[in-house]
């Protein structure tokens, strides 16, 4: 079932559809409000029952229109409610298991954000001869968000919808708001309550989106799965490893540090190779719509909103979010207070609102005390690394660099004990140089040369938390 409009327009139309493998068997509407509703509904269901899935999957609003002979504007929303009703029926029928298409090595599915790394993703794959079919994740709604800043809106969805349409491809869309905010947004709520600074992209990478597409793909009998993200997969004698891309200013190795050796083996980067001028060059040589569209710099469930109003709206009961605490140096002296440690992160300057005759940082967070200790930037510096829940796909002593913020250089360094491949609650990095701002909770992608090896969170440091 898929229902679009409601209140706001005062149409509402519902959408079922029913699939048995590579088919829609049967399919029915209810629609609400004005005669144009109940039309479109009716001629979206004449135009999927007993069409092959991936037809339906092209279905766009025009499609409806013109089942209809043509709408005036004033009620071609209602073909766009039906369409988009659709597909959120077809979506979640996929994601029932209902679809089993047979296997083809020529099918590939590529995921589809609605901007121009995912689009010419898709566009390399027609150029290679591949049977494309695009998939768009639904991961937040929030009226308080900026939808059209997400790249996982509602907003987001309709748009890629319509790229991939544009491009002649079918499209599904997984609807993973349940998922997503378990396992991604109620843990960057804990981990910010907890004192830490989490990694929501890196979490939501490993436990929410290839996870569920990589299924998808297996439903599709696509061979492999597709993204506009800029890594490279290489492979040694033991199998795949992720790689840098060649692109050291769009490497998002990082944020994709969790995925597994399984799931690097139905994996293709297609932008791995290219620069980003490079990719918006080629976009617009192909007409792209989107080749020099902005591209989003907020987390997804953050756009248009601040991390602190998000994190008082989301609080738990338990929460100590909007708290004021104080604020202490060094010696345990307090020289100011703040409104709720959740604020402010390891190795943070600014806003911290106190006068000192020097620069003072973030050094230290408790968050049971919700008090917030600072002193001098060489405070911050260490040069070891607690680790926790590390996962080694290689043996430790592969190890020889380490990434520990996102937008950083990789650190040489060495895991202590040369540790074997596996899974690991504890694990200690040696550095070669000292590193400041090493904030708890945040991944450490561990490297051999420009390869991933493994991942785990950052711990608590000992020395920071004795200062």
């Amino acid at each position: 079932m898929g229902a679009a409009g409601g209140a706001a327009c005062g149409d509402l139309i519902r959408v079922a559809v029913q699939v048995d493998e590579d088919r829609v068997v049967d399919a029915g509407f209810d629609a609400r409000g004005c005669a144009a509703a109940s039309a479109a509904g009716s001629a979206v269901v004449e135009l999927v029952a007993g069409a092959p899935l991936l037809a339906a999957a092209r279905v766009t609003h025009d499609c409806v229109a013109d089942a209809l002979g043509g709408l005036d504007p004033s009620r071609r929303h209602a073909a766009a409610l039906a369409a988009d009703a659709l597909h959120r029926a077809l979506g979640a029928a996929v994601a029932d298991g209902m679809a089993r298409l047979d296997a083809s090595s020529d099918r590939t599915l590529v995921a589809m954000s609605g901007g121009v790394d995912s689009a010419l993703a898709a566009r390399l794959a027609l150029e290679a001869g591949h049977q494309v079919i695009g998939v768009t994740l639904e991961l937040w709604s929030d009226p308080a968000n900026d939808g059209g800043k997400s790249c996982c809106s509602p907003q987001a969805v309709t748009g890629a919808r319509a790229l991939a349409h544009g491009m002649g491809l079918a499209h599904l869309t997984l609807d993973l708001r349940g998922r997503f905010r378990t396992a991604v947004v109620d843990d960057f709520v804990a981990e910010h309550d907890a004192g830490r600074t989490p990694n929501p992209c890196v979490r939501c990478n490993g436990l929410v989106r290839f996870d569920a597409m990589l299924r998808l793909a297996g439903s599709l009998g696509a061979r492999r799965l597709a993204t506009g993200h800029y890594a490279r997969i290489a492979r040694d004698e033991e199998g795949p490893l992720l790689r840098a891309a060649a692109d050291p200013d769009k490497d998002q190795t990082y944020m994709l540090a969790r995925l597994t050796p399984d799931e690097l083996e139905r994996l293709w980067f297609p932008l791995g190779g290219l620069t980003k001028d490079v990719v918006r060059q080629r976009a617009r040589s192909v007409g792209l719509s989107v080749a020099d569209k902005a591209e989003s710099q907020d987390l997804c469930f953050l756009a248009g909103t601040r991390r602190a109003s998000f994190l008082r709206r989301h609080a738990t009961r338990t929460s100590k979010t909007a708290r004021r605490g104080e604020i202490v140096d060094l010696g345990g002296t307090v020289i100011g207070h703040h409104q709720g440690h959740q604020e402010f992160t390891i190795g943070q300057r600014r806003g911290l609102g106190l006068a000192a005759p020097q620069p003072l940082y973030v050094i230290h967070k408790d968050p049971v005390a919700n008090r917030v200790k600072v002193g001098p930037r060489a405070a911050l510096a260490t040069r070891r690394v607690a680790l926790r829940l590390a996962r080694l796909d290689r043996a430790g002593g592969a190890v020889d660099r380490v990434k520990l913020r996102y937008r950083s250089e990789p650190v040489p360094c060495r895991l202590a004990g040369g540790p074997p491949a596996g899974d690991h609650d504890r694990l200690e990095l040696r550095l070669e140089r000292p590193v400041e701002a090493v904030a708890p909770g945040q991944t450490a992608c561990l490297m051999r040369g420009d390869a991933v090896v493994g991942w785990a969170t950052i711990d608590e440091q000992e020395e920071r938390r004795a200062a």
